[in-house]
């Protein structure tokens, strides 16, 4: 027998109750795809109600940070796995996110800001080719 629900019809995992109960029989629930951040997914569902906004930013950012040290071969136990390419890009949302949060962070302004500049220094050494001054990975959103 075929499942006709919405998870099952767009491969979805996730589903928002939209409490919006429809007589013509349409789902009441919008179905997200599959994107691969399941802990991020429990951080919004059970918490973020009560979590003040400076504290997911800085979950986000801590994120950020240590896929991007994952990236510059910095996090890992075994034999680096560097790819600069994701390591740049990473980075760059990271500062963006920085640049963007930096005027409510608080105490956690000067650390994360910290962070996105020794992150961006690693870049620059890794490279076999370094970027001019100010043209490295988002050195360009934090100034």
């Amino acid at each position: 027998m075929a499942d006709d629900s919405p998870t099952a019809a767009s491969g979805a995992s996730n589903l928002i109750d939209t409490g919006n109960a429809v007589e013509s029989g349409a789902p009441s629930t919008i179905p997200l795809p599959t994107h691969g951040f399941e802990s991020l997914d429990q951080l919004a569902s059970e918490e973020s109600g009560h979590v003040p906004a400076v504290e997911i930013i800085s979950r986000a950012a801590v994120l950020l940070m240590n896929a991007s040290a994952e990236k510059l071969g910095l996090a890992t136990t075994g034999e680096p796995d560097i790819d600069l390419d994701e390591a740049r890009r990473l980075i760059t949302s990271l500062a963006g996110l920085v640049a963007a949060s930096q005027g409510f962070l608080g105490i956690h302004r000067q650390p994360l800001r910290d962070g996105v500049r020794t992150l961006q220094a690693a870049f620059r050494e890794a490279s076999s080719y370094p970027d001019e001054p100010g043209q490295g990975p988002g050195e360009e959103l934090l100034s």
